[in-house]
């Protein structure tokens, strides 16, 4: 796996604590670095920090992702508002760690993104073989192609956000808990403090309704989420 980071105290300590959870860990210090390492080295995952010099972490995701480059990224960074966190999933980051990150959580996360890389819950609402087309109003998914469209135009999906999306359409009409989504999507609960799965919820909220679209995901106050292709 890629740690970029140009904190060195930061980058040295994660880079032991990895290595003592039995990693393999490459370290680089900017966004330059690391596009030349992914250019000549297969990773698992990386790590990526969002800001750093030369290049920083948000470049380095859109340059993998517009070539095409599926590895698993999960953005370290300092910045808590929420339009910050959208902007790295935009560039196709699919997860996100805030600093200062408690390392268990950050294991979590890892381990979670490396399983779903490996097939491991690829697709965590589905059954095996099951690969109909789920519609819900005018969205359409593709579960096999892991494509989406609504009205016929395509919705750009990162793997994270399309399992949540397809989690929802299947279940479409059930109010899933933060819990249950979480075990699902993520496997591991990370509690009713964090705000990981309503930024994610957000994110998909404004890809699925641009346009003036109407709302395919409400929220049940207090619970969860429901998949609905009305505003009832």
């Amino acid at each position: 796996m890629l740690l970029a980071e140009d904190d060195r105290s930061v980058r040295e300590s994660v880079a032991r604590a990895l290595g003592l959870e039995g990693w393999d860990v490459t370290t680089v210090s900017n966004g330059a670095q690391a596009l030349e390492w992914l250019g000549e080295h297969h990773a698992d995952l990386v790590l990526l920090d969002v800001s750093m010099p030369l290049v920083d972490g948000l470049t380095v995701c859109r340059v993998l992702r517009s070539e095409r480059n599926t590895v698993p990224i999960l953005m370290l960074t300092a910045r808590t508002d929420t339009s910050d966190r959208v902007a790295g999933l935009d560039a196709g980051a699919d997860d996100y760690v805030p600093k200062p990150f408690d390392l268990a959580e950050l294991f979590a996360r890892m381990r979670a993104l490396v399983r779903r890389a490996d097939g491991f819950g690829e697709s965590p609402a589905s059954n095996d073989g099951d690969h109909e087309a789920l519609t819900l109003g005018d969205l359409v998914l593709d579960t096999a192609g892991r494509r989406a469209e609504r009205g016929g135009e395509p919705v750009e999906l990162s793997k994270t956000e399309f399992d949540l999306l397809e989690l929802l359409v299947r279940n479409a009409g059930i109010v899933l808990d933060h819990s249950t989504i979480y075990e699902r999507i993520w496997q591991y609960d990370f509690g009713p403090d964090s705000k990981n799965l309503a930024v994610y919820i957000g994110y998909l909220r404004r890809k699925t309704e641009r346009g003036g679209a109407g709302r395919l995901i409400h929220t049940v106050r207090g619970v969860g989420y429901v998949a609905r292709a009305d505003d009832r």
